[in-house]
């Protein structure tokens, strides 16, 4: 299989120069190598979008999908993983998405452990709707929505899915399309909930981001991602914040195993679904008519 060949027919409406072209274009090799190396089945993987620039994807790759509305794509990720435990399941939304609308979601699916992936286009503002700020926005931020600028700090979601129980955090740049891509093959290939954080700067509304992160982005080195406290230590390392110079570490931060969210309900052991139901849908809509 060709990277091209999960491509479609649709016009893609990203502005020019977006870098969630970049995003695209790592997805596309990142599931072309994993089926020619027998890691995934294209049949059995699954694409989840929200709402906002980032889930335009939805249109863009040749898969099997499904698209949600604000802020649910996590909760559409673990219905479907657990519709269909052969399937595999990547999930895309933006940081408003995540972040905002859908936080208490990606809490909690940190914390269950399911075995798919969240992929979050994080530009740090909600681009769709003209550049409002959301939960991961620096302070001082003006737009039309905060006209006297942001006062609250950011969040750091890599601290936080790592706190939250999380088992594979990574953060990516999509203007480096290589490590990108590796990073998208690590975490679909991950046993577990698997998350990666991508710094992707807004060209029009959080313009100001490129040049910073162009600057000061860096890939890891030598980084032990098996321990919690080094993980941690190393996500705080940049606030979310362009107020001065800081280093923006990009990699896999943390990596464990514990159990799946399967694994720990017998009922969901056994090959539920793939019982065959004769099912008769005139009964059990009688009653509503």
């Amino acid at each position: 299989m060709k990277p091209q060949d999960l491509a479609t027919k649709e016009v893609n409406t990203w502005c020019p120069g977006c870098p969630n072209f970049g995003i695209l274009q790592a997805s596309h090799q990142a599931l072309a190598e994993l089926a020619n190396e027998n890691e995934i089945s294209i049949k059995k993987t699954v694409l989840v979008a929200g709402i906002g620039c980032s889930s335009k994807i939805y249109d863009y790759v040749n898969l099997n999908a499904f698209y949600g509305i604000h802020g649910r794509v996590l909760p559409a990720c673990l219905g479907i993983k657990l519709g269909n435990p052969e399937l595999t399941v990547v999930g895309h939304a933006g940081d408003g998405d995540t972040y905002a609308e859908g936080i208490s979601h990606f809490i909690h699916n940190c914390r269950y452990n399911a075995d798919f992936t969240m992929v979050v286009h994080n530009n740090q503002v909600f681009s769709l709707t003209t550049g409002q700020a959301t939960p991961t926005t620096e302070q001082g931020f003006v737009d039309g929505s905060t006209p006297m600028g942001v006062k609250d700090a950011p969040l750091n979601p890599l601290a936080l899915a790592i706190e939250a129980g999380a088992t594979f955090v990574a953060r990516g740049y999509a203007l480096n399309v290589p490590h990108l891509k590796e990073l998208i093959k690590k975490a679909v290939k991950h046993k577990g909930f698997s998350f990666i954080d991508i710094l992707q700067p807004c060209i029009i509304f959080h313009k100001h981001s490129v040049p910073y992160l162009n600057k000061n982005v860096y890939e890891m080195q030598g980084h032990d991602a098996g321990s919690r406290e080094l993980a941690l230590r190393k996500a705080r390392e940049w606030d979310y914040s362009y107020d001065e110079d800081k280093k923006v570490p990009i990699g896999v931060f943390y990596e464990t195993q514990r159990p799946v969210f399967d694994d720990q309900w017998p009922q969901l052991k056994k090959p539920w679904h793939k019982v065959k139901r004769d099912i008769n849908w005139q009964n059990a809509v009688k009653e509503f008519k």
